[in-house]
Order: C-alpha cells, then sequence, then structure tokens
C-alpha cells in the first residue's frame, strides 16, 4: 500500500516536471517570441522609408520618409529637402529602430526569465530586491551615463541636428562631424574637433535645417542718399542672385529692410535673402562684394577717409 503511495506520489511529481512545466515553458517562449516579431515588425515600418503617390508635391516628398521621423513643413519649399538631408534621416531612422529594438528585446528577454524562474518554483522576492538596490546603485553611479543616453535618443527623434549640420552649441559652434547616442563631434572653424557629451547640451542652434537667411549689413555715409543707396544695393543683388553659379542657393528674392543702425558716423543699411541650409554665407560674401562695387560705380559714399572703395572685379563667386 505505501508503495503504491509513493509510485502514486512520484508519477503526479514526473507528470509535473515532464509535461505541465515544459509545456508553459514552451507556451512563454512562444508568446515572447510572437511578441518580439510583431513589435519589431512595427519598429521597422515606422523606421522605414515609404514611398507614397499624391497630388501635392511636398506630400510625395513627406511619404518617402520613414514615419517615425515624419515632420510638418509649413511654407517651406520642397527643394529644401536634398539628398544629404534624406541620408541622414535615412541614418537616424536605423539608429533609433535599433535601439527601440534592443529596449524591446531586453524587456521581453528579463521577463521570459522571471517568468521561468516562477514557473520552477524560485522565490523571486529576493531577486527582485536585489535587482532594485543593485539597479539604485548603477543609477547613482552611472547618471551622467543615463542622461546622455536618454537625451541622445530624444535629440534623435527630435532631429535636431544631424551629420553635416552647422550648429551652435553654446560654447563651441561648427560643422557636426558624428552624432551618437552619448557623443556628439563637432569641428569648428579652426578644424579643432569638440566630443560633448549629449546630456551637457542645454540649447541648440541648428544654422542648416529647411533654409537658411543671408543677412547683409552694408554701412554707408551720413551724407550718402538714402533712397539711392537702398537702390542701387538691392539692383546689385538682384543682379547677383541671376548668376547660374548663384542659382542653386537661393530660394526667394532680395528684400532691403532699410536703416538698421544710425551712428554718429554712417547708416547701417540691412537686406536680407532665403537660401538653402548652409549656403548663407557664401551668398553673403558674394552679395556684399557686388553691392560695394556697385557703390564705387555710382559714387555712393561709404563712412571711410576716401568715401569708396574700389570692390575687386573679376573672380567667381566663393563656394
Amino acid at each position: 500500500m505505501d508503495a503504491r503511495n509513493l509510485a502514486f506520489e512520484w508519477t503526479d511529481t514526473t507528470r509535473h516536471w515532464l509535461v505541465e512545466v515544459p509545456i508553459r515553458l514552451a507556451a512563454y517562449v512562444i508568446v515572447v517570441l510572437i511578441v518580439r516579431y510583431v513589435l519589431h515588425r512595427m519598429i521597422d515600418r515606422a523606421t522605414a522609408s515609404r514611398s507614397g503617390r499624391s497630388g501635392v508635391e511636398d506630400e510625395r516628398s513627406e511619404g518617402k520618409k520613414p514615419s517615425l521621423l515624419r515632420r510638418l513643413r509649413h511654407g517651406v519649399p520642397i527643394t529644401t529637402i536634398n539628398d544629404q538631408a534624406g541620408t541622414r534621416r535615412q541614418q537616424r531612422a536605423h539608429t533609433i529602430g535599433s535601439v527601440l529594438k534592443s529596449t524591446v528585446s531586453i524587456i521581453l528577454l528579463t521577463w521570459l526569465v522571471l517568468a521561468v524562474l516562477n514557473v520552477v518554483g524560485v522565490n523571486l522576492a529576493p531577486f527582485i530586491a536585489s535587482a532594485g538596490v543593485i539597479g539604485l546603485a548603477i543609477g547613482f553611479g552611472a547618471q551622467n551615463l543615463v542622461r546622455d543616453f536618454v537625451s541622445g535618443v530624444f535629440m534623435l527623434l527630435e532631429d535636431q541636428y544631424g551629420v553635416g549640420d552647422f550648429v551652435d552649441l553654446g560654447e563651441m559652434s561648427g560643422e557636426v562631424q558624428s552624432v551618437g547616442l552619448r557623443i556628439t563631434t563637432v569641428r569648428d572653424i579652426d578644424g579643432t574637433l569638440w566630443y560633448v557629451r549629449n546630456g551637457e547640451i542645454s540649447r541648440v542652434g541648428n544654422m542648416s535645417q529647411e533654409y537658411a537667411v543671408a543677412r547683409i549689413e552694408v554701412p554707408v555715409a551720413l551724407t550718402a542718399d538714402v533712397d539711392e543707396a537702398e537702390q542701387v544695393a538691392l539692383a546689385a543683388a538682384t543682379r547677383a542672385i541671376e548668376d547660374p553659379a548663384m542659382g542653386g542657393k537661393i530660394l526667394g528674392e532680395p528684400e532691403m529692410l532699410g536703416v538698421q543702425e544710425l551712428a554718429p558716423d554712417l547708416l547701417r543699411l540691412r537686406m536680407t535673402l532665403k537660401t538653402r541650409p548652409g549656403a548663407q554665407w557664401s551668398v553673403q560674401r558674394r552679395l556684399r562684394r557686388e553691392i560695394l562695387r556697385a557703390y564705387d560705380e555710382h559714387d555712393v559714399d561709404l563712412p571711410y577717409p576716401r568715401g569708396r572703395i574700389h570692390a575687386v572685379v573679376g573672380g567667381s563667386a566663393e563656394k
């Protein structure tokens, strides 16, 4: 009788460990694999380019961008979106997709391990308590690293800047060389390469997104005819932008804003012109040269001892 009871108990235990436990473990593994597959597919769809067709040109361009990174651009010419921006957008989407996939995999794996331990009868309370203490210690020790990582993720999601952009990060400004989840590298005008932690960036001034504005300020003498000076400057700028070499940089027409500054020894006129991103500086230099040459030809006095500057004639526009 005792032997039969012992056999019955052994059979019941065997059924639990050889049938019920493997079935539950297999079910958990299958659920995790299915959820991981579905979430990864959703991330791929959200970060992959999709070709859309529409009668509106802006909508066609937006349809080619990853849906997760698609942004609205009100009043911005579609011609400002170039191949470099598209490449940067794809790189950013790939990075975000990789981060999201890794996060999903880690969360699902952690849940699976806890579920397996619970099925085999392991008491999870000590593990959870230990994990909480370890996590707290790591959080205090690596809080700067976590802050850099989180800032990098949000920077990528919000498209604050990308490789090739000219940015002002507060203490330094220059061209972005690389963008990572922890470090951004920027090369300034002197060639110095700066390594900036994303968590330390409190503000970003991006001079290369969507469009730029070339601001041209020219001084004239107090004795000069302001109306004539404005007309001559505007005519010189209009002729300059008709140059084929300038056509790929210009997005609008020059606008004379008038007298910007009145000083004891000069008047300063301001003109603005919308350009492609990154082209504003070369456009400024070209227009200043053309305006100074026009002033010299029309005898518009400048606030200098001789009253005029003989602009350099010839040469191609600076790149």
